[in-house]
């Protein structure tokens, strides 16, 4: 991370230009492939090293990980749900990035509350049709493979859509690129479906989930927000780490600002908030990982990381001064990217409500 990533992320992202050799050296150390079984070309790794590597990979450049994270949600969904003739036609290049993922699901209507998703899947023979919109489509214009929610006679069903990388292929048009405040270096789009057919072998598990897909988009993105809680907890220890060296190396007065008691305050706070971030999301992949629900546990450590982020990146920016606000430190592309991780995957407002829910059915009288 530090020889590869951190040398180049303030290049590649104040130029919101898409890092194709590091995403080429992720390839050849199999990060595509973290969590897909060995047995279908991947590295097998649990849950919680996933989390760790997320961290890892966000306190260099937290851009990284959303190239991995629909790549993940993808992989995990075939893994779990596919057919055995899915999970072999699709795994393997997936594991070597050859084929890239990523999720289809929120509409211009329809973010957080699912149950108003509007695309369309339409039997027709041996076919369905596809015909909607899609928002918040990070990798839709290079990705090859996408899981996408749409509602069929029976109810939300997901599948899995062959899709080459581009602009245009067969009904697929990415007909917007979204710029962002930050997350920088690669694509949010809007994804339009019209008229597109795809064979009735890309219902993700056959016809026995037709219907079913919501649980399974829900599951998955259980996994989404211990991604969102990993890529906060590295940035708010990229902050703090820089707040604390700044601090050091910075004098007033004839003295390290560290020495000063409102900046250690400070610290003091950011370390403490940073373990407990850490310390929550990897209690929650532990869960996942375990096969227990972990709806609860993944709300509360995307919720606390991320605003636990925010609150770093926001004080190592007061640490740092003027010096802060400039773009020759990477504290404020800190202070950009860290928002994402509020609104990302389900925005705080609707972790709370899953969080209660889920409390008050524990808690039921």
């Amino acid at each position: 991370m530090t020889k590869e990533v951190l040398p180049v992320a303030s290049d590649y992202e104040h130029a919101d230009a898409y890092p194709e050799p590091l995403v080429e050296q992720m390839k050849a150390m199999g990060l595509f492939g973290v969590t897909i079984p060995t047995e279908y070309g991947g590295l097998g790794l649990d849950i919680v090293t996933y989390a760790r590597i997320v961290e890892e990979i966000s306190f260099g450049w937290m851009s990284l990980t959303g190239i991995l994270n629909t790549h993940f949600i993808t992989a995990t969904l075939i893994a779990n749900h596919g057919t055995e003739q899915q999970k072999q036609r699709w795994l393997a290049p997936m594991a070597t990035g050859e084929l890239r993922g990523c999720l289809s699901l929120s509409e211009p209507d329809a973010g957080s509350d699912t149950q108003s998703l509007r695309c369309k899947a339409t039997p027709d023979g041996d076919e369905y049709v596809l015909d909607g919109t899609k928002m918040w489509v990070t990798n839709g214009e290079r990705a090859n493979l996408v899981t996408l929610a749409a509602r069929t006679p029976e109810g939300i069903t997901c599948f899995i859509v062959d899709k080459k990388p581009g602009p245009s292929f067969g009904g697929i048009t990415v007909s917007k690129t979204i710029p962002k405040l930050g997350y920088k270096g690669l694509e949010t789009v809007e994804m339009s479906y019209s008229g597109h057919r795809v064979p009735k072998s890309a219902v993700l598990g056959g016809d026995a989930t037709l219907g079913r897909g919501l649980p399974l988009v829900l599951g998955a993105l259980e996994l989404g927000r211990i991604n969102i809680a990993a890529r906060a907890c590295g940035v708010a220890r990229a902050a703090f780490e820089a707040a604390i060296s700044y601090a050091q190396q910075r004098q007033t007065f004839g003295v390290p600002i560290a020495k000063h008691q409102a900046i250690q305050f400070k610290l003091a706070d950011m370390a403490t908030k940073l373990e407990a971030a850490r310390l929550l999301t990897q209690n929650a992949a532990r869960k996942k990982q375990a096969g227990e629900r972990a709806d609860v546990e993944a709300g509360m450590a995307k919720l606390f990381a991320s605003e636990t982020a925010f609150e770093c990146a926001t004080e190592a920016m007061r640490v740092h001064g003027g010096y802060g606000y400039t773009t020759e430190l990477p504290v404020e592309r800190y202070y950009r990217d860290a928002p994402l991780m509020i609104i990302g995957e389900g925005t705080n407002e609707i972790q709370r409500l899953v969080i209660a829910r889920g409390l008050l059915e524990r808690y039921a009288q």
